[in-house]
């Protein structure tokens, strides 16, 4: 090769170099930039994914202090109403203690008044037209030994004593028939009784031949044969065979006051 044409040759790889060294710092630069920027770009999303972390934790926690605060003030009423209700309950409890020690002044008192009652009782019932002797002997003899008995409070006995009382009124308004053994001229005979209220005590045999009315001013039994058909009939109306009817029946006169 001439020395001119290598010289040409020469010169021509020296202006490609310089041609391509300017194009290759320029790619690096910018592959560097680029670089850069995603760094900072992942920089930032990092610091915001943090910053929203922070500011949920916050709202977390300002939610629950908020929570926190409707609950103090929840407790505080009721703890208001709670103490209010102590109070009342207080008051009641001294109440009670105060109607405790008036019971027991009560019962001291009242006590003596039953036992009174049930003896007026017996003594009414020994003296009464004889009609359902054996229950309401029973009865005061039930109340008695009640009286005695520790296991029944105050207030039970005195409802027993006063059941008893009203059971011997309702006697005085009402009609019945009940079966009863009577000794009839020595002889025990099965009767109908015949009650009406306290003004009338009859019987009569089952066979009807036999009826007889108590004397309450002499208390005895006397005969009742002039009056038969008409016990009949009061005894089918006090077991309801017969509707309700005028009976002429000899009574008790009334006792002078």
């Amino acid at each position: 090769m001439s020395p001119i044409k290598w010289k040409s040759c020469f010169v021509a790889a020296l202006v490609a170099m310089a041609v391509s060294l300017p194009l290759v710092g320029s790619t690096q630069a910018l592959e560097q930039v680029l670089s850069a920027q995603e760094r900072r770009t992942r920089i930032a999303q990092e610091s915001q994914e943090r910053i929203d972390g922070v500011v949920k934790k916050t709202r977390s926690l300002s939610d629950q202090y908020k929570a926190a605060l409707k609950e103090i003030d929840g407790l505080k009423v009721y703890n208001t109403l709670l103490g209010l209700q102590v109070d009342n309950q207080n008051a009641k409890m001294q109440d009670l203690r105060a109607s405790i020690d008036q019971v027991e002044v009560i019962n001291r008192q009242i006590v003596p008044i039953m036992t009174q009652m049930i003896e007026g009782l017996k003594q009414f019932v020994a003296l009464d037209v004889p009609f359902l002797p054996d229950e309401r002997q029973d009865r005061v003899a039930f109340l008695e030994e009640l009286m005695q008995r520790d296991d029944v409070t105050v207030a039970e006995k005195f409802r027993k004593v006063t059941e008893a009382y009203q059971i011997e009124n309702d006697y005085g308004r009402t009609i019945e028939s009940y079966k009863y053994s009577l000794t009839i001229d020595g002889a025990t005979r099965e009767v109908d009784m015949l009650r009406i209220g306290r003004v009338a005590l009859l019987y009569q045999s089952q066979d009807g031949k036999i009826s007889g009315a108590w004397d309450q001013q002499n208390r005895t039994w006397v005969d009742g044969g002039d009056h038969k058909s008409q016990i009949k009939f009061g005894l089918k109306i006090a077991t309801k065979q017969i509707a309700p009817d005028l009976v002429l029946l000899p009574v008790n006169a009334p006792e002078a006051g």
